[in-house]
């Protein structure tokens, strides 16, 4: 005892590396990308202690075992019955074709993902901003007869929090069924709301909830998604969470975010989501009834697909509709994410589209929520400015559009930020929109947002300090972590 005593500290060291090098090991291993195992690796060899804690909340890889299971929902006769009726005949691809115009092979995968298939009769109204999104969610919500669906990142039972719960809850009075996942690290609801909530008869659970005793990884493979689906024929999703931080009224700092209503055929994909999500949280299977996927009445033909990635599927769909995006673009790309720490391949891409005398343009917050997610951005933006991309600050307040729009003809929004986190470890959603009048609506946008813009010189840029850009090659360096 009297030798533990004195050398306590020489025999946690000790068992540090050992339990570290074990960790190493098992990286290598899995052959995953390089820079997120050397990050990994220098984490646990350079940092004891603080690098098991890190490895052991953050770096175990699950996308393989697939602890999201689907089947529950996926294999009830109704849900495939959806799904085939999804699938575009033979007969109709010309149809597409005439649509889409000369991007039509924009997305090739859209033909061959099995989760992500093209519908046509829809109608969407890009929403700017927090104020508006929640004003016409409310009156969805109160117009709601059979059900309302929800499923978001972040609900704070702070003001418009409470609001909705109000509202939830007389609706929940009406008869009209209402079901809640929320997200157990990015939402905080107090547990007299919980109780509140559970007396009015909804259901609401948390998506993988995190316990000390058994936390591991819980802290990636995140539900980021934000859905919302009425009654199976109005749906929303976006960047827009339920707190009071969305909603300019009340705020000093102006937050620019971009969310998307859709009534039509691509709100039945939506619902699907939906209801793998709620089931997977719930932890019993949910029995999926026919008023889910009720008829619609939309004539717009504005082409739409849901398109979904996370640990349940075998590939990064988002990320690699994004990227095949980039290299077919002719004309322009605009980008607007919060949060700039791409993979190689995407930076690549936009570098040689740029150097192929195409439009590049990118908005990234000036100042971030996330001070070590600014730095990383900050380490990208001098590859980019070589290339000739267009790089701009947005300085009005925060913006945290998740925005794509490339040649007028494709345009994307939804939950996914350009970087590693939602390319390969949280839940995501997006909506890849195939249409022309939505494209020039999104382009006007990203210009309106250029007028509060600071556009980056490359030779100030570069002039940057030793000492920023030594926090930059850091914050880079942990951008797997992050």
């Amino acid at each position: 005892m009297e030798f533990i005593k004195s050398n306590i500290w020489l025999i946690l060291i000790v068992i540090n590396y050992v339990l570290a090098l074990s960790g190493v090991i098992t990286i290598l291993l899995k052959k995953v990308n390089p820079t997120k195992t050397l990050s990994y690796i220098i984490a646990l060899l350079v940092f004891p202690f603080v690098g098991l804690i890190v490895y052991y909340l953050f770096g175990q890889e699950y996308r393989k075992t697939k602890i999201f299971s689907r089947k529950n929902v996926l294999n009830q006769s109704i849900t495939k019955k959806i799904q085939e009726g999804l699938e575009l005949e033979t007969t109709k691809i010309e149809e597409v074709d005439d649509l889409l115009d000369e991007k039509s092979k924009l997305i090739p995968l859209l033909y061959n993902s099995e989760k992500s298939k093209l519908t046509i009769n829809n109608d969407v109204k890009i929403i700017k901003d927090g104020d508006k999104k929640f004003e016409l969610l409310f009156e969805d919500i109160k117009n709601a007869k059979h059900h309302i669906h929800l499923e978001y990142f972040i609900i704070k039972d702070n003001k418009i929090g409470l609001e909705l719960f109000d509202l939830l809850c007389e609706k929940a009075s009406e008869g009209v069924k209402v079901r809640i996942v929320i997200d157990d690290v990015g939402s905080s609801i107090s547990k007299k709301t919980k109780r509140r909530v559970e007396e009015c008869g909804i259901e609401m659970h948390s998506f993988m909830p995190v316990l000390f005793s058994g936390s591991t990884g819980k802290m990636n493979y995140r539900d980021h998604r934000k859905i919302a689906v009425i009654d199976g024929v109005i749906g929303y999703l976006g960047g827009i969470n339920i707190s009071d931080t969305y909603v300019n009224a009340n705020n000093e700092l102006y937050w620019r975010d971009t969310h998307l209503r859709i009534v039509g055929e691509a709100v039945k994909p939506l619902q699907i989501l939906f209801l793998t999500s709620f089931d997977f949280a719930f932890g019993d299977e949910i029995e999926v009834e026919k008023e889910f996927f009720p008829k619609h009445d939309c004539k717009e033909n504005v082409p739409l697909q849901i398109a979904a990635s996370g640990p349940d599927t075998d590939w990064s769909n988002i990320m690699e509709a994004i990227f095949v995006a980039i290299t077919n673009a002719s004309d322009y790309i605009y980008i607007t994410t919060p949060y700039f720490i791409p993979n190689d391949e995407i930076v690549t891409a936009l570098q040689v589209a740029a150097r192929s005398n195409i439009d590049v343009k990118l908005i990234v917050p000036k100042t971030s929520d996330s001070w070590i997610a600014e730095y990383a951005t900050n380490s990208y933006l001098e590859r980019l400015l070589e290339a000739g991309v267009e790089v701009y600050q947005y300085c009005k307040g925060f913006v945290h559009a998740k925005t794509i729009v490339v040649d007028d003809t494709f345009s994307t929004i939804g939950t996914a930020n350009m970087d590693y986190r939602s390319f390969n470890i949280n839940f995501e959603v997006n909506a890849l929109i195939y249409h022309k009048d939505t494209s020039l609506e999104m382009k006007q946008l990203f210009n309106d947002d250029l007028q509060d813009c600071e556009q980056l010189d490359m030779d100030r840029w570069v002039k940057r300090s030793k000492r920023v850009k030594l926090i930059e090659a850091v914050a880079r360096l942990m951008a797997p972590l992050l």
